[in-house]
C-alpha cells in the first residue's frame, strides 16, 4: 500500500474476503444479489501491474518541472488519464494500479466511463464548455430542465430546492451563511434591515454583523475556507496560523466494536447519550447564540468514526427543540457510498435535516434546502458562477449510469 492508502494491489486472499463480505451483506440486508459480476469496461485491466518504484522516474521528472511553477509536495505520482480505465489508474511510468482512493473519494463511476465519454461529445457539453454562464444573472435556457435531470433527480427526500456552488468547502460555507441569514430574519420577525444594521455590518460590528455560532464535532472535517475551518477539528495542519471564530465543538461518539457484543451495546448507548447531553448543554450555555449544528454521517477525514441512527435522530430532536438548523455534510458520504444514495437516509429522521451539502462524487457542489432557507433578499448567497452547468451535465450522465447499472445488475434488466 502506498502512503495515505492511495492505491493497492488486491491479493487473492483479499479478493476472497471481499466476495465473502459481499455475500454476508446481501444475505443480511435482503437486497437481491447481482446475478453476474459487474462487467469491466472495455479495455479495463484485469489486474494491477507495477513496473517501477512509485513514484517512478517519469513522475519524479515531472515533479521537478512542476516545482518550478507550483508546489508539488502533496502529489504521489503523475497519472496518465488517457490510459486509465474503470477502477484502474495508470501513472506516468506505465504502472497500472487498482485505485481505491478514487481522487479523494470523488470518482463516482470509474475512469473513462463510456457513458460519460459519449455524453461529453454532445453539442450541449461543447456549448457549456466554451460559454460558461454567470448562472445567477444569465442562466442558459436549458438550466431548469438540467436541474431536474441532475440535482433534483437524486434530491434527498423532503427537499425541493438546490443551491449550486463550486466545491465542498464553499457548499458548507454557503450553507452556514444561509443558516445565519435565516436565524436573523426570524429574529427580526421578517422586518427590513435597520439603518444601524446596514451601517454596522460594514465595520464588522453588531447588530449588522451579529455574534452567532455553529456547533460542530470533535474530529469533524467540513472544509478549508475561513468559515468552515472554524467547524473543522480533524488535523492541526489545516488550521494553523488561520484566525477562527469562537464556536463550540461537541464530542462525537467513540464506539466500541463489535456492535452486537452486549457489553459494547451498553457502552455505546451510554456514550452516545453522553455526547448528546453535551450537545444540549453547549447549545444552552455557549456564550454566543448557536444558530445551527453541522455533522458528517461518517467522520472520514477525522478517522472513520461512526454513530448509530439513534444518535442522529437524537441530534435532530435537539435541533428541533432549540429551534436551530441541522446541516448534514454529505460531501464524503453522498452518491451511494453507504448502500443508499444519501447516508442520512439510513437514520429515518422524524423530519428531514434543514440542509444537506454535497460535492465530490456529485462532480458538482452545493446544498439542498427548502424555501424557508432561501435568503429574504437576492445577491446574498451569491458569486459569479454559482456552480458550473458542465458539471451538472456530467452529474446527469452519472445518475443515468448508476440507475442503469442498478436496474441491469440488481433488479434484472428493468426498463428505464
Amino acid at each position: 500500500m502506498l502512503s495515505r492508502g492511495v492505491n493497492v494491489s488486491v491479493s487473492s486472499l483479499t479478493k476472497v474476503s471481499l466476495v465473502r463480505t459481499a455475500a454476508r451483506f446481501y444475505s443480511k440486508t435482503g437486497i437481491p444479489q447481482p446475478k453476474t459480476r459487474t462487467p469491466a469496461f472495455q479495455g479495463e485491466p484485469s489486474a494491477p501491474s507495477v513496473k517501477t518504484a512509485i513514484p517512478g522516474p517519469e513522475s519524479k521528472r515531472l515533479s521537478e518541472q512542476l516545482n518550478k511553477l507550483q508546489d508539488p509536495r502533496a502529489a504521489h505520482f503523475f497519472a496518465d488519464y488517457s490510459k486509465s480505465k474503470g477502477n484502474y489508474v495508470v501513472d506516468a511510468d506505465g504502472n497500472t494500479l487498482l485505485d481505491i482512493y478514487c481522487q479523494i473519494s470523488s470518482l463516482p463511476v470509474g475512469y473513462n466511463n463510456p457513458v460519460l465519454l459519449q455524453a461529453a461529445k454532445s453539442d450541449e457539453w461543447a456549448t457549456m464548455a466554451i460559454n460558461r454562464p454567470a448562472l445567477g444573472i444569465m442562466p442558459p435556457i436549458s438550466w431548469p430542465d438540467l436541474l431536474k435531470r441532475s440535482f433534483m433527480k437524486v434530491a434527498p427526500p423532503g427537499f425541493l430546492q438546490v443551491f449550486t456552488a463550486m466545491c465542498g468547502s464553499c457548499a458548507n460555507e454557503c450553507a452556514i451563511k444561509a443558516v445565519f441569514m435565516h436565524h436573523q430574519h426570524r429574529e427580526r420577525g421578517g422586518a427590513p434591515f435597520s439603518p444601524e444594521e446596514l451601517s454596522s455590518c460594514l465595520k464588522n460590528l453588531p447588530p449588522g454583523s451579529p455574534k452567532l455560532a455553529i456547533l460542530s464535532f470533535e474530529k469533524g472535517f467540513h472544509g478549508r475556507t475561513l468559515g468552515t475551518l472554524s467547524t473543522t477539528r480533524s488535523k492541526a495542519i489545516h488550521k494553523l496560523d488561520i484566525p477562527s471564530f469562537d464556536w463550540p465543538a461537541a464530542p462525537f461518539p467513540h464506539l466500541k466494536y463489535p456492535l452486537d457484543n452486549p457489553e459494547n451495546q451498553d457502552y455505546n448507548k451510554k456514550e452516545e447519550k453522553r455526547c448528546l447531553d453535551e450537545v444540549d448543554r453547549l447549545i444552552r450555555t455557549w456564550h454566543i447564540p448557536v444558530a445551527g449544528v453541522i455533522v458528517e454521517p461518517i467522520q472520514a477525514e477525522g478517522g472513520d468514526n461512526h454513530a448509530s441512527p439513534e444518535f442522529f435522530r437524537g441530534l435532530r430532536e435537539l435541533t428541533l427543540k432549540h429551534k436551530i438548523a441541522m446541516i448534514v455534510d454529505e460531501v464524503q458520504t453522498g452518491v451511494c457510498a453507504t448502500g443508499k444514495f444519501w447516508a442520512h437516509e439510513h437514520w429515518n429522521l422524524s423530519t428531514p435535516p434543514d440542509i444537506v451539502t454535497f460535492s465530490k462524487k456529485m462532480q458538482a457542489a452545493g446544498y439542498y434546502h427548502n424555501f424557508d432557507l432561501r435568503p429574504s433578499e437576492t445577491y446574498r448567497n451569491f458569486n459569479t458562477w454559482l456552480g458550473d452547468p458542465l458539471r451538472a451535465l456530467e452529474l446527469a450522465a452519472i445518475v443515468k449510469e448508476i440507475k442503469q447499472w442498478y436496474q441491469r445488475r440488481v433488479r434484472g434488466n428493468l426498463p428505464l
